[in-house]
């Protein structure tokens, strides 16, 4: 169901029209629903997304963290139709999306018109919409809501996974993946706008606020995590930063460190849930819990 932004009235229409209000958003390729920000130094350096693309396709982590979100698809909602990603950047989760599902309806949102622009480029044919995560203009419409690597940029965050839980489905799942551990902050995360790093009992407390039952967590880039360190401590020493670098690796270090995260995955299906690590994943479903989407949480590894 959508949900009219100057009105707050449900409704369900093709053309975005408020059944109670009238207003309809502006449209060009996507529905813009914060044109006032779409070019707006918000949250993120609009400048990333000229270098991005090239850094997503090449880059072990963003590589391994799509196949995690996979992986956790399949694992635990597997009877999942729909997907909502909220800020998704330049479409790279998405496209991996489409590819493993190709029949799943998908559903993309980011505030920079710059991001969505890239994302358009690589789905042509998505549904793409120009929104700000706080106000999300859906109710009880997906399967699955998902942001990954989008609430620690808003200061807002409870606020954010307040919308997305209300656009799942009573039931359905709610993914999250955040940077974790407040002692890794580097220049790097003030580059990329950050305004926390997550420890594991704040992500959760914040997604139960919001309405989330938390079914597993889970810490991931976990088996680096001693190499991230050392990393953030040269960054803090450096008086100048390479937003870029930590991404930049051969071919064959690459491989090398592609395949440690594929045997960390491996664990992560087999039931472990790391306790640090560079990054952490929350997957939970919208309370009321038991939809048909998620399996029970007795039932997952």
């Amino acid at each position: 169901m959508q949900v009219c932004l100057e009105c707050g009235e449900r409704f369900v229409s093709s053309d975005w029209r408020c059944a109670s209000c009238g207003f309809v958003p502006p449209m060009n390729d996507t529905v813009l629903f914060a044109p006032d920000l779409a070019t707006a130094e918000v949250g993120f350096e609009q400048s990333s997304f000229d270098h991005l693309p090239e850094v997503e396709e090449q880059s072990f982590w963003f590589q391994a963290r799509n196949a995690l979100l996979v992986w956790a698809m399949r694992a635990y909602f597997p009877g999942a139709r729909s997907l909502l990603e909220v800020g998704c950047g330049t479409g790279f989760v998405l496209t991996r999306m489409h590819a493993v599902f190709p029949d799943m309806r998908l559903v993309g949102s980011e505030l920079s018109a710059r991001g969505l622009a890239v994302a358009r480029r690589r789905l042509p044919n998505a549904e793409l919409l120009q929104m700000d995560a706080r106000r999300i203009p859906y109710d009880s419409e997906f399967d699955v809501v998902g942001a990954f690597d989008v609430i620690e940029h808003i200061d807002e965050d409870v606020l954010v996974l307040e919308q997305m839980a209300q656009a799942a489905r009573p039931g359905g799942g709610v993914l999250v993946t955040v940077p974790q551990h407040p002692s890794l902050w580097s220049p790097a995360d003030d580059f990329s706008h950050h305004r926390r790093r997550y420890v594991r009992s704040e992500l959760t407390s914040k997604l139960a606020s919001a309405g989330v039952h938390v079914l597993r967590t889970t810490s991931f880039v976990s088996a680096l995590l001693p190499a991230i360190t050392a990393s953030r401590a040269r960054e803090r020493r450096r008086k100048s930063f390479d937003p870029v670098g930590e991404f930049r690796a051969s071919r064959r270090i690459g491989a090398l460190l592609g395949a440690v995260m594929t045997a960390e995955r491996a664990l992560i299906r087999a039931g472990v849930s790391f306790p640090v690590g560079g990054s952490l994943l929350a997957i939970g479903v919208r309370e009321p819990f038991g939809g048909r989407f998620a399996k029970p949480p007795n039932e997952q590894r």
